[in-house]
């Protein structure tokens, strides 16, 4: 059960809506659910290592099971892939595993009991699959399938906090301007570069996660920005517009494109622009756009950083911001700076110059930075030393600019 039910709410995400097969894997899981929530002990809101035999002799709560079983309820509800009120059934088993699995000992070690160590059929000595055989193997301690569970499960709860605050609302990243091109492993050409689904360095997995985590749908505009299918979106968000040396198929901010842009935030959009530094961004076209805005990117290049010298890239947050209101260190390397004039304003500022500007237009918002900023490299907390907080500021953000966006 546990191993189908986790299974399957994470391949239900690589199924498009168009495949086939989708309807049927939904309604399994849809069955599974059904079961899971009838065998889930009413008292403890856990479940047992025999699910269906819970006043048996001997049976117990299992750990990694009821970990696995919250983390299916809760992405399943989540995602749309079960109905809401499976929520309640998530929630309930898991203040039922922190009441009975989790512990913390002498040294503040805090650990995971209540895991089976193992279970299985045929073999040597052989197990039988009864009941018996079932109570027989060890119960241990900090078991990596269950630690993983947990985690796993953790999150999904976790997420839970903040998913009203975008329900219904959509980012879009911009996938026209910037298209990139690489092949993957099997030789496939695919489209790359602060992409939602690319966990790379250089991907938006991370800042794509936390959108989701507010409730906000991540969408991919592979085409040329007009006011109709800029209607479908809430935020949009150009990075790092292409240059010759990276795409020979260059396509630039235009005349029309700048029409439909400004329109659609004049209404209420709310416009992200991620540009880069001077030799790794295109300034001419872009800042066509942004002086619609009061906005100018200035073709310069500041933050260099030698190396692990991380502290180069560092800038400071003074309190009161209106955007990074837990972020005080953040870390951004060879930006580009900018220039500003009514109705933008700085929203950063460091050592004299404009860090990022903010500008209301009409009903929506625009924010800019001259750098890529929240890809993966610097917001997953594999590089960057552990007093930056990239990580927080990309929260903030996010909570910012669901806060731009007009009320209906």
């Amino acid at each position: 059960y546990q191993r189908r039910v986790h299974g399957l709410v994470d391949v239900l995400d690589k199924f498009p809506a168009s495949n086939p097969n989708r309807a049927k894997l939904l309604a399994i899981l849809n069955r599974l659910a059904i079961a899971i929530q009838k065998n889930q002990d009413p008292k403890t809101g856990l479940w047992y290592q025999v699910m269906d035999k819970a006043t048996e002799t001997g049976n117990y709560p299992e750990a990694s099971a009821s970990c696995m079983f919250v983390y299916a309820l809760a992405k399943g509800a989540r995602e749309g892939y079960l109905p809401a009120s499976y929520l309640v059934v998530a929630k309930k088993g898991y203040q039922g595993i922190l009441d009975k699995f989790i512990t913390s000992d002498a040294s503040g070690q805090v650990n995971l009991n209540g895991t089976v160590s193992v279970g299985g059929l045929g073999g040597k000595p052989y197990r039988d699959g009864s009941y018996k055989y079932y109570l027989s193997e060890k119960v241990v301690q900090n078991d990596p399938k269950g630690i993983g569970a947990f985690i796993q499960a953790s999150v999904e709860i976790e997420r839970l906090a903040n998913l009203s605050a975008g329900k219904g609302k959509v980012v879009t990243v911009d996938s026209y301007f910037n298209d990139e091109h690489r092949k993957d492993i099997t030789g496939r050409t695919i489209s790359y570069h602060y992409k939602w689904d690319e966990m790379t360095n250089n991907g938006f997995s991370t800042f794509g996660h936390i959108f989701n985590n507010y409730g906000v749908k991540t969408e991919i505009l592979y085409d040329a920005p007009t006011a109709q299918n800029l209607s479908k979106s809430n935020i949009y968000i150009i990075v790092d517009p292409d240059i010759p040396k990276e795409n020979p198929n260059t396509k630039y901010i235009e005349e029309p494109h700048i029409k439909a842009i400004s329109e659609w935030v004049h209404a209420g959009g709310v416009l992200v622009v991620l540009n880069n530094d001077t030799g790794n961004a295109e300034f001419k076209h872009l800042n066509n756009l942004m002086a619609k805005f009061g906005i100018q990117l200035n073709e310069d290049s500041r933050n260099h950083v030698e190396g692990a010298k991380f502290e180069q890239g560092a800038i400071y947050i003074p309190e009161g911001n209106q955007i990074f209101k837990t972020a005080k260190k953040i870390y951004i390397k060879e930006i580009s700076t900018l220039k500003v004039s009514p109705p933008a304003v700085s929203a950063l500022t460091d050592k004299n110059d404009v860090i990022i500007a903010v500008a209301k237009y009409g009903k929506g918002a625009v924010f800019a930075v001259g750098d890529p900023w929240f890809y993966n490299e610097y917001t997953d907390g594999r590089k960057l030393p552990y007093d930056f907080q990239n990580f927080e500021a990309a929260n903030d953000f996010v909570n910012w600019l669901i806060g731009q966006i007009p009320a209906k």
